[in-house]
């Protein structure tokens, strides 16, 4: 071979960068180099059973703490808050929308504070004791005025909570063992939405004890159960794996270990700032072609807003009501459990995508067509699947996909909830023209069609 050829060889290989392997660029902590692979695979099963018990737990009952206080006021339009306020139809939906104003703009720079500091449990639990007093104040106002002014408040202090919680539940568990977390977390979602049910139908049987309206009862059971609950949880909430009492010095080096092998670098030491991976979410289209499909999801979920004046239609007294609400958010918790297997098992996320929003056909079609008691009621039965499924999958994509850096993953995920839930706002003004709501129906099943088209491109 020519010197020429030789030298310009040589300093081929001396310019190419070999990527270093997971196992090189993360090494095994020194504290379990003496296990065997079998013996790894048994300590992790048993640290991630101990993360599961403690940590899901608590994240599952404050969301239904956390949906159940946001969604109330669907349920007082039962019991006559619009009479008592003296609301009309727009006033109602406006209460309903305004929530919005002060959740949406909260949740991408809260997530950003999150990444900063290094309690973020105490912070989660914090902001639960905190909304759950501004859901009790909800029982002490007198006007529509003082109503909007409450529900603002009240969409500030849980702003922090669901974005929050998924970039919490992504900096402990990894990419196999997120989807079950996720789908558990819409699961306790569900539940909550049907024991708000059963909690509303129970507080109308107080209507008037004491002087106090039942929606009245309503704000305050639920807002001191979330209070109580927030201050309890806050001595038991663990923090990030690299400083959680909750673990083993040799867990913690595993648990902070197993995710930098992932994904190349973990919570403890990454030197991304906040702005920084702001800054870098903005700008990748990835990111907002996500948003506009959950817009697209949280358009269909306004039909969830609304879902007990949806099941009113139906004809039924108000506590039967308030009761059959109930096994449309159960059997969605059911369906969750088994895409949530499927998804973690066969690695599915876009045909479980599809299927759940091919059925907002028959969801919406019916409840446009027919004001017959038992196809009404099969298409309510479908319409919390059909909005939420979508929902799981997107956020295990972007946590899957976008892991790192961890505060452009947090900035994703608020920017997904925030900038998408702007369809709460405009849909909660289509709920009109009951039993048929034409305008909100015909609007959901048109959201399917635009978020089918996005994510097959």
């Amino acid at each position: 071979m020519p010197a020429s050829e030789k030298d310009y060889n040589n300093q081929y290989i001396e310019d190419v960068k070999v990527e270093p392997t997971a196992d090189e660029a993360a090494p095994l902590p020194a504290s379990l180099r003496d296990m065997s692979d079998e013996e790894i695979q048994q300590f992790e099963k048993r640290m991630v059973r101990k993360m599961d018990f403690v940590i899901m737990p608590i994240m599952g009952i404050l969301y239904v703490l956390n949906y159940v206080d946001r969604s109330a006021l669907a349920a007082t339009k039962v019991y006559g808050i619009t009479e008592d306020l003296n609301m009309s139809e727009a006033d109602f939906a406006t209460a309903i929308a305004i929530l919005f104003a002060g959740y949406i703009p909260f949740q991408i720079p809260s997530n950003l504070i999150m990444t900063k500091i290094s309690r973020p449990g105490l912070y989660i639990c914090s902001a639960a004791t905190i909304w759950g007093t501004v859901s009790s104040l909800t029982a002490a106002v007198q006007s529509y005025e003082g109503l909007l002014a409450v529900r603002v408040f009240l969409g500030v202090t849980e702003a922090v909570f669901f974005p929050g919680v998924i970039y919490f539940l992504s900096a402990w568990y990894t990419k196999n063992e997120l989807g079950k977390r996720l789908a558990a977390l819409f699961m306790f979602q569900m539940l909550g939405s049907a024991f708000g049910g059963f909690v509303a139908a129970a507080c109308l049987t107080l209507d008037g004890r004491y002087g106090i309206a039942g929606w009245r009862w309503l704000f305050i059971v639920e807002g001191v159960i979330t209070v109580g609950c927030g201050l309890i949880f806050a001595m038991f909430m663990p923090e990030y794996p690299h400083n959680a009492k909750l673990l083993t010095p040799v867990e913690r080096d595993y648990a902070v270990w197993r995710l930098e092998r992932e994904a190349g670098a973990g919570e403890a030491n990454e030197d991304t700032t906040a702005l920084g991976g702001f800054k870098m979410a903005i700008l990748d289209p990835k990111i907002w072609a996500m948003v506009f499909c959950m817009g697209m999801a949280q358009c269909m979920g306004s039909s969830v807003n609304f879902f007990p004046s949806i099941v009113l239609t139906l004809g039924y007294d108000r506590i039967t009501t308030m009761l059959l609400t109930a096994p449309p958010f159960i059997l969605a918790a059911i369906v969750f459990y088994i895409i949530s297997y499927i998804s973690d098992r066969k690695n599915l996320m876009y045909w479980i995508i599809m299927s759940c929003l091919a059925g907002a056909i028959p969801a919406y079609t019916i409840a446009i067509a027919t004001t017959q008691t038992a196809p009404r009621y099969f298409s309510m039965m479908l319409m919390p699947i059909v909005c939420t499924g979508p929902q799981i999958m997107l956020y295990k994509t972007l946590n899957l996909h976008m892991a790192r850096p961890y505060s452009k993953r947090a900035a994703g995920v608020a920017m997904m909830n925030a900038i998408g839930g702007l369809s709460n706002v405009w849909a909660s003004y289509l709920y009109y023209d009951s039993p048929r709501y034409f305008a909100a129906f015909a609007c959901c099943k048109s959201s399917f069609s635009y978020d089918e088209v996005v994510q097959h491109r």
